[in-house]
């Protein structure tokens, strides 16, 4: 067996195996590219002011600070879903699980139970997932979204878009790994679509990009609610999901790849704006909330 280094946007850490060759990429500090101080901590602060306008504006429309928090979440979790996409694991399911060739109405009708099977993937995966965090939840006392356990998932979520930044070092414990290519040589189309759909859906058996994952999880548990801590981790998944309905689209394999890896700092940038925005806006919820 093989290794050889891969170098680019995506040194995130990830290897990958293919036959006989293993692909290492070298973990990465950061992953953003902004060259200066001024510049990461405006991004930060620009998301943490809207952040806090936001979180006033859910307390008005939503009948209440736990409802605010609860759909504030479940659209980071999508959000989360959606960015992770940019990973060596969001490239190679958009390349892999595709139409055959020539693209027409009955290459992607054939397609279609390979869309299936991965959706039920995902399912599976996040049914796993979120039966392990949502009897976590369970044992946690609390009911619902409020005091310490929103400022917690808060303060988490500032927390990791400041490490997204480069301005602060948190955790990241994941495996280092992707999905395995060389499951196209043994299975058909459909059962790749259902295996890879399981093992991304997991969401720790491979490497995850975004950090939005870790905030997921931590209020996932804090919840209380077994309910919420399934409902976020299924919304979670419905993101990781969504790209591969691009497959349905007459559009070619190296477009894709190449309009992902454009948009790769663009991503990077979107991730820390989300968490801070976020975090802020939550951590805006819990204050209202303890004071009225």
């Amino acid at each position: 067996m093989t290794e050889r280094t891969i170098s680019g946007p995506l040194s995130v850490g990830c290897v990958e195996r293919d036959g006989s060759t293993t692909s290492r990429v070298p973990d990465q500090a950061t992953a953003f590219t902004p060259t200066s101080v001024a510049q990461r901590t405006g991004v930060a602060l620009i998301g943490a002011v809207v952040g806090v306008a936001g979180g006033f504006v859910l307390l008005v429309v939503a009948p209440s600070a736990a409802f605010a928090a609860a759909i504030l979440l479940l659209a980071l979790a999508f959000a989360g879903g959606l960015l992770s996409t940019w990973s060596p694991c969001g490239y190679s399911s958009l390349s892999l699980l595709r139409p055959a060739r020539p693209y027409g109405a009955r290459s992607v009708l054939r397609w279609l139970p390979t869309f299936a099977t991965h959706a039920a993937g995902y399912v599976l995966g996040a049914l796993a997932l979120g039966l392990v965090l949502g009897v976590a939840a369970w044992l946690v006392p609390a009911a619902g979204f409020g005091g310490w356990s929103l400022a917690l998932v808060a303060t988490v979520a500032l927390a990791y878009g400041l490490h997204q930044s480069g301005l602060l070092r948190m955790p990241y414990p994941q495996r280092r790994a992707q999905v395995p290519h060389d499951v196209r040589l043994r299975y058909p189309m459909w059962k790749i679509g259902l295996l890879y759909g399981f093992a991304l859906g997991l969401n720790f058996t491979t490497y995850v990009r975004t950090p939005i994952l870790y905030v997921v999880v931590v209020a996932a548990v804090a919840s209380g609610a077994f309910v919420l801590a399934l409902a976020l981790i299924l919304a979670l998944n419905l993101g990781r999901f969504m790209p591969l309905t691009v497959n349905a689209l007459p559009v070619r394999d190296a477009s894709v790849q190449q309009w992902l890896a454009r948009n790769e700092r663009r991503a990077v940038i979107a991730d820390v704006t989300v968490l801070a925005l976020s975090g802020a806006a939550l951590l805006t919820i819990a204050f209202a909330g303890y004071v009225l």
